[in-house]
């Protein structure tokens, strides 16, 4: 019985097999987006909904055998719990007819991620960016905060559409930081009523989107570096693993070629 699961979790990651997963999640994919055409669906639409199911299929046979050929390892992998989630949403009874599990199914497609290792270490360096992320917009968010409560009593009275309440200071800035429309659209509007509003506008730019969403970037790529490097050293470990083995054996038959050979 472990031989027929080791030979089943070596099938299944043949990169042939691999190969084909992906295909099938890309075309699955197509299928999906088909549906939202009232053309192709009064055209074909048995047909497309043929497809889908045979896809959901092959994703749910997949899991099945992950299932049994790793058991209790397959969810030690975060990845494999993810792909398990996604596949269990779309084989929910209702999803066939509830608008939003019909449109959660398209998460199939998300299932990119954990089969393409490109894809997944950008993922894996998005993840481990989260815990200096969220120093940096902690930081972000003191800023806005102290910038809304500034321009809420400063313009709110002039310009309650957008910096009336907190909230709407908050959004405005948002729209400051991200550039959109922020000169003509606002400050601009603003400075003609109070001229010097630029001097709390432009730093509040070069603050938020030149130096702390920089920062945001910084912290990605670096996690991403990090995972790339983690990635190669666990092959390089692999690697020397292996050396090691083969090099046992080898000393390990000339020892016994060297005992032989002083038998009388």
């Amino acid at each position: 019985m472990t031989g027929v699961r080791e030979s089943l979790a070596a099938w299944i990651e043949r990169p042939a097999v691999q190969r084909m997963i992906i295909g099938v999640i890309i075309f699955n994919a197509i299928l999906l987006g088909m549906e939202t055409s009232d053309l192709i669906m009064t055209r074909a639409g048995p047909l497309v909904m043929l497809l889908d199911r045979i896809c959901l299929g092959i994703f749910a046979t997949e899991i099945l055998a992950k299932l049994y050929a790793y058991r209790g390892r397959f969810f030690g992998d975060g990845w494999n719990i993810a792909d398990f989630i996604i596949v269990a949403v779309s084989l929910m009874p209702g999803a066939s007819t509830l608008s939003v599990l019909r449109a959660l199914r398209i998460l199939r497609a998300l299932r990119l991620v954990s089969t393409v290792p490109s894809l997944r270490r950008v993922m894996e360096g998005l993840i481990g960016a989260l815990p200096g992320m969220a120093s940096v917009l902690g930081l972000t968010g003191l800023i806005f905060y102290v910038g809304s409560v500034i321009t809420t009593k400063l313009f709110g009275g002039d310009f309650p559409e957008w910096f009336g309440t907190i909230g709407r200071s908050a959004y405005s800035l948002f729209q400051v930081m991200t550039l959109e429309s922020w000169s003509m659209g606002i400050v601009r509007v603003v400075m003609a009523d109070y001229p010097y509003a630029w001097a709390f506008f432009v730093p509040f730019i070069i603050v938020t989107t030149f130096a702390v969403m920089n920062l945001v970037v910084g912290l990605i790529v670096n996690a991403m570096q990090q995972s790339h490097y983690e990635e190669q050293s666990g092959a390089t470990d692999i690697y020397r693993d292996e050396v090691l083995r083969r090099l046992a054996a080898i000393e390990s038959q000339l020892a016994d070629l060297d005992r032989r050979g002083r038998r009388p």
